[in-house]
């Protein structure tokens, strides 16, 4: 996956602030927001750590729930032409639509 490290088990977003001339990592997946900046890799999984530390313990005391929580339901939008290629592709393997889309949703996201 571009751009994604993992620290303590949880995947954080990498990016470069141009204005501050750092680097900027983000927590993926929590209720809230938890960032931290490095001038380098090394200092950028130290910074997380305790980034993710202050946040969770913050989470903690106030009991709040540090994650997001999934439905597993959400709503595509496409061009009408995919959308009957999908449909079609869909048949062609004897899958429902739904099916079709999670598998290849499912297949990128863990290729990632």
């Amino acid at each position: 996956m571009k751009n994604i490290i993992e620290i303590d088990g949880h995947k954080a977003s990498v990016s470069f602030d141009p204005e501050l001339g750092l680097l900027r990592g983000e927590f993926l997946g929590l209720a809230g927001g938890a960032d931290f900046y490095a001038a380098n890799v090394e200092q950028l999984y130290a910074e997380g750590a305790t980034s993710l530390k202050v946040f969770l313990d913050m989470c903690r005391e106030k009991g709040i729930k540090p994650f997001r929580e999934f439905s597993g339901r959400f709503n595509v939008r496409l061009a009408p032409a995919t959308h009957e290629a999908a449909v079609i592709a869909a048949a062609a393997e004897n899958k429902s639509l739904n099916e079709w889309v999670a598998e290849a949703i499912e297949t990128a996201a863990l290729a990632s």
